[in-house]
């Protein structure tokens, strides 16, 4: 979809709809709806002294103009209470309008006012980058494999201003939301890829190609190349299937930046996830093709970042693998040493994705980095524990930790801090070796976080478990649709720019 900017009233435009908001509560319009209300004869008071329409977030009223404006619809879309307004809160509105507009088929352009950079407290730049946001994340679809073509919604979306002065940062804002919500939907388009498409060398080529139109630098290992390096732990998930792992390297360094220590983003990429030996069942298998929803959110945030120009020197690491059973395949008692030396003691091969883990975040150590942070839909109890509402967030830095909350406020993207006490190392302490892959049902999300850490050496680290907030079984808001969410490009984003 193509945005566009004007000056003037919003009353004037031609578009085939308009969109004017209300908080709740609020019983006399004021601004552009007012101005829209005035030139309908009181139709937006009407609706709102009949109760029909209060302003909640999320909801939708339509009004048919008769000739009284050039656009022929109005759509009010409510904005919740002013008190709770928030830049979350103006994307959510400018995706409800989005998709209430997909919905009736003569609306191909329609135009917006901003929403929340009046009465809402919102710098107008930020208002302009939610409304971009909301709108392009509301309008992804999911990769089409059908003979018939998808229905299409609004292709062009003209924001108007009526001061001349806010035009400029308007401008800024509605790019900037296109730029990360780009890479919030290359991270969906990735994660729901069918895993015969997407196996990790298909999955590294994406990788490569994006960095080439991005300006990044990429580098792929092969698993020779591992092998030479000691990453067997990684290796060994890979063994039982017919498609090689690959280690994928993007690199975000600015001129004159190039030997500044980086923030180092890793994200694991089970491009399918049977369980291996310890096969899952049969029932809703299909979802872990989402299993790399880690990597895809690493890849679509270094996008971003190179596309923002963010000042700062950010490295995005995808280890991409394939965790299938066969004769090759690793076992439950097996003992593999990685690229540090360490040993781990093979429990579950369904607890896999700490495997790659450990010997990617190894390898990242060669950077000195000033912080990482990996994202991993690691355990189903992060679910149990938080549901669909945020992501687990556990870290050995207490400053790093700080700079992922005040990131996951200005994203929208939840995190809570979970526990890392040091008795939970207990749990995973192997018979006959250093650390064994699985604590067991009890403590389940902090034990497998105390065995990624286990792995990292001499650098600040956090490690996000998204498993509850990668994928959705239906749409969830306007905002996040059946599938793939892309969670995770918008927090990094933020984070890489406050460091």
């Amino acid at each position: 979809m193509q945005f566009s900017i004007t000056q003037g009233s919003i009353t004037a435009i031609a578009a085939d709809a308009i969109v004017v908001n209300l908080f709740e509560g609020v019983e006399t319009p004021g601004g552009a709806t007012a101005a829209v209300d005035a030139a309908l004869n009181g139709a937006v008071r009407t609706l709102i002294a009949s109760g029909d329409f209060e302003g909640k977030a999320g909801t939708t009223a339509l009004l048919y103009t008769d000739g009284k404006l050039p656009a022929p619809r109005v759509l009010l879309v409510g904005l919740g209470k002013a008190d709770k307004f928030d830049m979350q809160a103006a994307r959510k509105a400018a995706a409800t309008a989005h998709k209430a507009l997909a919905k009736l088929k003569g609306v191909k352009h329609y135009a917006t006012i901003v929403h929340g950079a009046g009465a809402g407290g919102l710098e107008v730049e930020t208002a302009a980058q939610a409304l971009a946001e909301g709108a392009l994340l509301a309008d992804y679809r999911v990769p089409n494999y059908k003979r018939e073509a998808p229905e299409e919604g609004p292709s062009r979306c003209t924001v108007v201003e009526f001061d001349a002065g806010r035009v400029p940062a308007i401008e800024r804002g509605l790019r900037r939301g296109e730029i990360i919500a780009a890479g919030v939907n290359l991270a969906r388009d990735l994660s729901n890829e069918p895993p015969n498409i997407l196996n990790p060398a298909a999955m590294a080529q994406r990788a490569q190609a994006m960095a080439e139109q991005a300006g990044l630098k990429c580098t792929i290992l092969g698993e020779d190349a591992m092998r030479e390096l000691g990453m067997n732990i990684l290796l060994a998930v890979s063994r039982g299937s017919a498609n090689e792992a690959q280690l994928v390297i993007l690199e975000h360094a600015p001129a004159g930046l190039e030997e500044q220590p980086p923030l180092v983003l890793v994200g694991k990429g089970i491009t399918f996830d049977t369980g291996g030996i310890s096969i899952k069942p049969a029932e809703r298998m299909e979802e872990m093709k989402h299993d790399m929803s880690g990597a895809a959110a690493v890849i679509g945030a270094m996008q971003a970042i190179a596309q923002l120009g963010v000042p700062r020197r950010v490295i995005g690491v995808a280890p991409c693998v394939e965790n299938m059973p066969d004769g090759n395949a690793y076992r439950p008692g097996d003992i593999l040493t990685g690229m540090t030396g360490k040993t781990a003691e093979i429990l579950s091969t369904d607890a896999e994705g700490r495997l790659i883990l450990a010997d990617a975040l190894a390898y990242v150590a060669r950077y000195q980095p000033k912080a990482v942070v990996d994202l991993a839909t690691l355990t189903g109890a992060i679910g149990v524990a938080l549901g669909p509402q945020a992501a687990g967030l556990f870290s050995n830095d207490d400053a790093l930790q700080d700079a992922l909350m005040a990131a996951s406020k200005r994203s929208g993207e939840r995190l809570w801090p979970m526990p890392m006490w040091e008795e939970y190392k207990e749990a995973i302490k192997g018979d006959m070796a250093e650390v064994k892959n699985s604590g067991g049902r009890s403590s389940g999300v902090s034990t497998s976080a105390k065995f990624i850490e286990h792995f990292t050496e001499g650098y600040p680290w956090a490690h996000l478990d998204i498993a509850s907030v990668a994928w959705t079984t239906s749409e969830r808001d306007a905002l996040t649709p059946k599938g793939a969410t892309g969670y995770g490009v918008r927090l990094l984003v933020e984070l890489a720019e406050a460091l």
